[in-house]
């Protein structure tokens, strides 16, 4: 006799997917998305960016490093859910504190195994990123039909700002470096740049690449001003990655970055929301994607040099490089489908990318991004 399922997927066309649940018990709602990297799971699901998200993993082995604080992009995992295709089996690496069904149990997150991962990404790369309901339930009841209705219901991502959800509530200092063996993180005690760091959702590795390239980093809320980023006399502004619709965000992103560039000449860097935030700000538009990039293992030329770069990405939303206005150029096209991928303004050290260069997870073929923000600021004074 074969055990009764126990976790339930649901997406808004009425498709059911059964398996094991694992993790927090109950019902979420959310876009389903599916990320390709074969490792990083923990990141993934700590990644700011993955707020109003549940994952399906490609990737079968799902769990078997365990997790570790060292590894979390932010305190608590912000993806909603997670989909595997096996149960994750008892962790083996030596910088494991915990198993991945308690860490997710014990932050309230939802996971299902069991799952044709395979039939599931096929799904959504012909459909589009559908809405979903997952359930985990012990006793294995599901309502299905009432399931079908909340997805249906999920309002989706598009028109949405969840930057003021995952930013921080108030500013703080970074001087954390990236990872190094066998010291681990250690700090930044010699910056040369202050940077203004702009968190619409911001990643940890993020800052740390930006301490080890030598920067001062003061972190600021997403809502902050242009005057409030002003008075901390910095001399470069970074945009950080983020959740949601960037339309929806850039009401309020928008104005303020187009006074920073209106009333200075500072070097500015974007990246992922903070690169549509730029875009926005700029003239351009973005548009939602049909199943949007989430992997670590994407090709993206850079068309000044020719080079192609392996990068990590996580987004939904795309700039279109179509309208991008005079005097501002598209650097990076994803060899993909050629969506956008960065752009730079032709008279400023002015420029930000789609892809992730702080990696985590993901190869490090971007990191000289950091250090050319770095470049930018000792050029300019």
């Amino acid at each position: 006799m074969s055990q009764k399922p126990t976790a339930c997927l649901v997406l808004a066309d009425g498709t059911v997917f059964y398996g094991t649940g694992f993790g927090a018990t109950g019902e979420t709602q959310a876009e389903l998305c599916f990320n390709t990297a074969m490792s990083g799971y923990q990141e993934i699901m700590t990644d700011p960016s993955y707020a109003g998200q549940i994952v399906t993993f490609t990737f079968p082995h799902i769990g078997n490093v365990g997790v570790n604080p060292e590894d979390d992009e932010t305190q608590d995992p912000v993806a909603a859910g997670m989909v595997v295709k096996w149960n994750p089996t008892e962790p083996s690496n030596w910088r494991s504190a915990q198993r991945l069904t308690d860490w997710l149990a014990s932050r309230g997150r939802i996971a299902i195994g069991g799952v044709d991962t395979r039939r599931l990404t096929r799904a959504i790369r012909a459909q589009g990123a559908p809405h979903v309901a997952l359930a985990h339930d012990p006793e294995g009841n599901f309502d299905v039909e009432k399931m079908v209705a909340r997805a249906r219901a999920f309002p989706g991502l598009t028109g949405l700002d969840l930057a003021r959800d995952v930013t921080c509530a108030q500013s703080y200092r970074w001087d954390e470096m990236r990872w190094a063996w066998p010291e681990g993180y250690a700090r930044q005690n010699a910056a040369k740049h202050r940077v203004v760091a702009v968190d619409y959702g911001a990643k940890r590795n993020i800052l740390r690449c930006l301490a080890s390239a030598g920067c001062d980093v003061t972190v600021l809320p997403a809502t902050a001003t242009a005057e409030e980023v002003l008075a901390h006399d910095p001399q470069g502004i970074f945009l950080s990655n983020g959740p949601g619709d960037p339309a929806a965000t850039g009401e309020y992103a928008v104005p303020m970055i187009q006074q920073i560039l209106k009333d200075t000449k500072l070097p500015v860097f974007g990246i992922c929301l903070g690169h549509q935030m730029l875009g926005l700000a700029l003239g351009a538009k973005t548009v939602k994607m049909n199943h949007g990039h989430h992997g670590a293992n994407h090709p993206v030329k850079d068309v000044e040099t020719g080079k192609v770069e392996i990068t990590s990405m996580n987004h939904g939303f795309a700039v279109d490089a179509q309208t991008l206005p005079q005097g501002v150029k598209e650097t990076h096209v994803s060899l993909f489908d050629g969506s956008n991928c960065g752009i730079r303004m032709q008279d400023r050290p002015v420029y930000s990318v789609q892809h992730h260069p702080e990696a985590s997870p993901g190869p490090q073929d971007s990191y000289y991004l950091f250090e050319r923000f770095a470049r930018t600021m000792s050029d300019a004074g």
